[in-house]
């Protein structure tokens, strides 16, 4: 993920207590920030809520921040760990569990039949660890390397869930 100059810049002045600089960072994050955390809760006002929580730890944290062209990085860190503790609470947490090599044989679907409306739909009903790897990496447009420090996670995980919520949306697209 690339940051710019005037980015790091707000960073450090928010770091030193300015609240334009810090209200100058948020708003740059808040839109891609929020499809996120909407994409993996499914709800536009869980997600608000959600997004307040982040900016709000973002606040309290931003100080502690040692590498300031790591903040958007570290800004998803946060929103994926609090949208994954609402999912928890709400019981909404399930992993299905399929076989993956059965997985693999099924078609792909074609560019004609995935419409956007169809594509949100069927990533709604993927795993929530899934689902946060492919919204990162298809709409976010990240690279592995960057999710898996995103997520905390090892890159082979990262890979993984990707296969798998790819195999999970092949399945989904043959049953529509």
């Amino acid at each position: 993920m690339e940051i710019s100059k005037q980015e790091i810049f707000w960073i450090l002045r928010a770091q030193a207590g300015d609240r334009e600089a810090l209200d100058e960072l948020l708003k740059l994050v808040q839109e891609p920030l929020y499809r996120y955390i909407v994409s993996l809760v499914g709800s536009r006002t869980l997600a608000e809520d959600i997004l307040q929580e982040v900016f709000i730890l973002i606040y309290r944290k931003l100080p502690w921040l040692r590498e300031p062209e790591l903040f958007r990085s570290w800004a998803y860190r946060i929103a994926t760990r609090e949208a994954f503790k609402h999912l928890k609470r709400e019981r909404r947490w399930t992993e299905a569990s399929v076989e993956e090599t059965a997985l693999d044989e099924l078609p792909a679907p074609t560019r004609d039949s995935l419409t956007p409306e169809l594509v949100s739909q069927l990533v709604e009903q993927v795993s929530p660890a899934s689902r946060a790897v492919i919204v990162l990496h298809y709409l976010h447009e990240m690279q592995l390397d960057e999710i898996a420090d995103v997520l905390g996670l090892a890159l082979g995980t990262v890979k993984s869930r990707l296969a798998y919520g790819l195999g999970s949306l092949r399945k989904l697209m043959v049953n529509q």
